[in-house]
This record gives C-alpha cells, structure tokens and sequence, in this order.
C-alpha cells in the first residue's frame, strides 16, 4: 500500500509517495539512517553509528514495520514502527526542513493510536520535531550503549 503526497507537502519533488518497505530498500534506508545519525547526533563519536549499521540490517529493520518515503523515484526518508514504539524516523540530511518528516510523521500517527520513543535529550531539533508533532515528556533514562541521557516521549490521538 501506498500514500500519494500532495505536492505542496514536500518542496521540490514532483512525484513522492510514502510505500511499504521492500528488501531491495535496504541499501537506501542504512544510508539515510547513518547520514542522518552522525550528522543529529554531534555528541555521539561518527564511529559508534557506523559500529551499528550490520546491526539495522540484520536486527532491527527485519522486525519492524517500515515504510520509505520516495520522491522522485529515490528514497529519501523512513520510518519504523516496533509495535507501538516509532523505532526511528530519518530523512537524508540534504532533504530536512522540506516536510518530508512531517508526511512520514504524519502516517505513522495515522496507523497506531498511541505511540512512544525515545530520544537523545541533547538532540534538541528533534525534540522539538516531536513536541510540534504532539508528542510530550513522559521520563529520562540513560542510554546504556552511549551512556547519554535520552527522553521518553509518547503521543496519544
């Protein structure tokens, strides 16, 4: 199933649409998540991101329920769904700030009722991606695999 994207949603793109995850997407979504990744997380070695890809291919993307944003025949973003825990949601750097996030945010809203995540507490951009998208603070934990204190954030319709 897909969800044609009106036009006037996502700047630039003549053709988008947010479609189910197929295997061959793999490649685009492992190179979304890493740019995405090191470049957000500043305070986080570029290292550690790379030290976790086989990880995402291998652990994390074939449990989940993921769908791509494609515009233009190219994928430039996505989302996961883990149940009712959005797992990750990432566009390519060179295509923020376009509303390509807010669509993918938008039908992930639209397929669960509630939904939860976490987030690194000194992502601040993405913070407040998620707080303008409904979202509020439910705790603060410690992640342990990079030791920085991440909030847990939840959305209910």
């Amino acid at each position: 199933m897909s969800v044609a994207v009106k036009q006037a949603d996502v700047h630039g793109s003549k053709r988008s649409m947010i479609r189910n995850y197929k295997s061959r997407d793999m490649n685009s979504i492992l190179g979304i998540w890493l740019s995405a990744s090191v470049e957000a997380h500043h305070f986080i070695p570029s290292e550690f991101w790379q030290s976790k890809v086989e990880d995402m291919r291998n652990l994390y993307i074939p449990v989940s329920e993921t769908y791509v944003f494609e515009a233009d025949g190219k994928i430039v973003g996505f989302y996961c769904l883990y149940g009712d825990t959005l797992a990750a949601i990432f566009v390519l750097p060179n295509h923020q700030g376009k509303g390509i996030g807010s669509a993918l945010m938008n039908d992930a809203k639209k397929r669960r009722k509630q939904l939860q995540l976490t987030v690194y507490k000194m992502n601040s951009s993405s913070t407040e991606f998620y707080k303008k998208h409904g979202f509020v603070i439910a705790g603060e934990q410690i992640d342990t695999n990079t030791g920085q204190p991440e909030l847990m954030m939840e959305y209910r319709m």
